[in-house]
């Protein structure tokens, strides 16, 4: 793909917050509708994914990714998933509701998303945190077959 951003600066570029859970509900109707297009779902933390999931496979992530977030974020609001399109998405962005830090304004160490899911293949993010255990196994009892 010419002229097709690197997954670095897609990563740095510009997203939408999705606020209301409503929008969320729909956002991931939307994603659920292209799960086959070969996204990558990256945790970060973990190792960096060599393929693209399959559309069953990102099914199961957007089901769980949810359920955790709607569990774990007890708010009126969702505002911890951001898009680079809200109509054409290639890089989602989702924050662990359990590492937020400082999520809205300016920060010169804005916290790190703890998943993302990417059309790009996605290349290692630095995260100086230490994953904590309980993610970890989220993580891989989702892959777990």
């Amino acid at each position: 793909m010419i002229g097709a951003p690197t997954f670095y600066t897609a990563l740095q570029g510009r997203f939408s917050g999705i606020l209301h859970w409503e929008e969320l509900t729909s956002f991931w109707a939307l994603l659920r509708e292209r799960a086959d297009n070969g996204w990558y779902i990256y945790a970060v933390g973990e190792s960096v994914p060599a393929r693209p999931r399959s559309g069953d496979e990102v099914r199961r992530f957007i089901d769980a990714v949810d359920a955790l977030l709607r569990e774990d974020h007890r708010e009126d609001y969702c505002g911890i998933v951001y898009t680079d399109s809200r109509d054409e998405p290639t890089i989602v962005k989702v924050f662990d509701p359990h590492h937020l830090g400082v999520s809205c304004g300016f920060s010169k160490n804005p916290p790190l998303p703890g998943w993302i899911l990417s059309r790009i293949p996605p290349l290692p993010v630095n995260d100086k945190r230490v994953l904590p255990e309980g993610r970890r196994r989220w993580w891989r009892a989702l892959w777990s077959d």
